[in-house]
């Protein structure tokens, strides 16, 4: 695995939660796209929205095979 996802085995991605959180963030904190999906990231115990969505790739993989 590459560092950017490495992460603690017990997070499970929640898109729906990440998605809502950024929306939030931009339209009533009016936080910069980006930044917004850093900080949804960050809410969930990941360092960035990269290492996010790096992590969940590998979460559906991983369910998938599973």
């Amino acid at each position: 695995m590459s560092p950017t996802t490495i992460a603690d085995s017990a997070l499970i991605p929640d898109i729906e939660a990440f998605e809502e959180r950024v929306a939030i963030h931009i339209h009533e904190g009016g936080i910069p796209t980006d930044q917004a999906k850093d900080l949804a990231a960050q809410a969930q115990g990941f360092r960035n929205q990269a290492h996010y969505w790096a992590w969940l790739r590998v979460y559906v993989e991983r369910k998938r095979l599973g």
